[in-house]
């Protein structure tokens, strides 16, 4: 059976929280891949930013729908998370719009694994860790790579 370790590029492309979404979009383009992981001064794996995550940027604002009852406002949908899209809209450093949600592997997770958790959660690239450090990265390629073995 295969595992995240015996698909996964090894040689890890990865940005800091800091980097200017500018430069991250073109580090995507340059080295035509989808996204990266985010890592702090340690290693620490903070998050994986995305080329959704930039074209997010670019999206029109949804305005939640409000009822006014007697004066008061009454949101019908979380507030927070239209605080959460202005945020990521207006970002200008990689950690303003990276996903905060951390989903990884680990080195001997099986493919069929791998493959259900990007399809179920809609991951494109799934940092590989091992004793907190990324290892490596799975992405869909990696995935329809084995396919044609």
């Amino acid at each position: 059976m295969l595992t995240a370790k015996d698909i996964m590029t090894k040689e890890v492309i990865s940005v800091t929280p800091d980097l200017a979404v500018g430069k991250l979009a073109n580090l995507l383009w340059e080295k035509r891949i989808s996204g990266v992981p985010v890592i702090d001064g340690n290693g620490k794996l903070l998050g994986v930013v995305t080329e959704s995550d930039l074209i997010d940027q670019t999206k029109k604002l949804h305005i939640p729908t409000v009822l006014t009852i007697l004066d008061s406002v009454i949101f019908l949908e979380s507030p927070a998370k239209m605080d959460k899209e202005m945020k990521k809209m207006t970002g200008t450093r990689v950690i303003d719009i990276c996903s905060g949600e951390i989903i990884s592997v680990s080195e001997d997770t099986p493919v069929e694994e791998i493959a259900t958790i990007m399809s179920d959660k809609k991951i494109h690239t799934l940092p590989v860790v091992k004793k907190g450090k990324v290892v490596g990265v799975v992405g869909k390629g990696d995935i329809i790579r084995t396919l044609i073995r």
